[in-house]
């Protein structure tokens, strides 16, 4: 179960290096803004950890650098949580799976959250359904995770600067062993 510490920082190491959509950031930039943002306040290690692995499943597919922009919703949130599950459990795999639907909730709740989309997440929304409606906006309230996936979604959209010093991907390795499945 350790050998996937090593995996999954090696996969932010080597595909990380690939452009975070049409963002003038890295996947590996961006995850590690997310995770960041998650410990300056001071939040759990699974939360620390789902922010870092938040859109480890663009990583992991096959779909190539910018699926967003072929018109291609590439479904990361349910594979990076599937690949996740086994070794972290729920308090990671589930924010991370929670993350898109946080956004369209967002979309939904909150009128000036839709403004501060970026063009990328805007193409991104659009493939995954939009707004939620009034109905799935209930549905998703009541969900466990879903406080957390909402925190993980304002942190992606934060997370875009480029630029911003943070400390190293092996600065988390820690965080990721403490949050694995006893």
């Amino acid at each position: 179960m350790h050998r996937i510490v090593d995996q999954l920082i090696e996969l932010l190491r080597t595909t990380g290096s690939r452009q975070y959509g049409g963002e003038r950031v890295s996947q590996c930039e961006h995850a590690l803004q997310c995770a960041f943002l998650a410990v300056s306040e001071g939040t759990t290690a699974a939360l620390v950890v789902a922010a870092l692995l938040h859109d480890i499943g663009h990583l992991l597919d096959e779909e190539g650098e910018h699926p967003a922009l072929t018109g291609i919703d590439d479904q990361h949130e349910e594979v990076g949580s599937n690949h996740l599950l086994p070794a972290f459990g729920p308090a990671v795999a589930e924010p991370v799976r929670l993350h898109v639907p946080a956004e369209r909730y967002l979309c939904a709740t909150e009128p000036s959250y839709f403004g501060r989309l970026s063009p990328g997440a805007v193409r991104s929304l659009a493939l995954q359904g939009g707004p939620f409606t009034p109905g799935e906006v209930t549905e998703f309230q009541v969900l466990p995770f879903a406080a957390d996936a909402i925190r993980i979604r304002r942190w992606d959209e934060a997370a875009k600067v480029p630029g911003l010093e943070t400390p190293p991907l092996e600065h988390y390795r820690v965080t990721l062993h403490a949050a694995l499945r006893t």
